[in-house]
């Protein structure tokens, strides 16, 4: 599931696609259908995992996530919360989102994800990179503490 972000009216359409691409891909993961998923990559996508293994196309990214699927992540869940949109030209987007994986709705969203999505030729869009890593809220709240000047702007 996605959270609802403000946008210009003008991308609405584009806004509500992106949205879905992000929804089918968490879909294709709750069945565990790593070729929808992977159908969801452009076909020379960068995927950067939490782990910082790095797959390349939406074939392999497909392929690696359904032996995941069958194995470490068996019966789990991608929750996804989109925290910001921006638009770089008519067709690419960089989405960042709050989330993470596990067998139920997660207490905590834990993982950033940052996606590059593109509209491909016949109109579609797809996640061309996504690199995600882990929230690490203590060093976070340290570094905040100890040089202020690292606290982002928008919290």
């Amino acid at each position: 599931m996605t959270t609802r972000t403000p946008v210009e009216p003008a991308r609405e359409s584009d806004t509500a696609a992106i949205r879905s691409l992000l929804d089918e891909s968490s879909a294709a993961w709750m069945r565990g259908d790593g070729t929808a998923y992977g159908r969801c990559f452009t076909e020379d996508a960068t995927d950067v995992t939490f782990v910082g293994t790095v797959y390349r196309g939406g074939e392999e990214i497909g392929r690696a996530h359904q032996a995941l699927f069958g194995g470490f992540l068996k019966g789990t869940r991608l929750t996804l919360d989109i925290t910001d949109i921006r638009f770089y030209g008519t067709d690419t987007a960089v989405v960042v989102t709050r989330g993470d994986v596990g067998k139920g709705r997660p207490k905590r969203l834990g993982k950033l994800a940052t996606y590059t999505v593109v509209r491909d030729a016949g109109g579609r869009w797809l996640i061309a990179a996504v690199q995600k890593t882990q929230h690490r809220r203590l060093m976070e709240a340290v570094s905040f503490r100890f040089q202020p000047a690292t606290r982002p702007a928008a919290r």
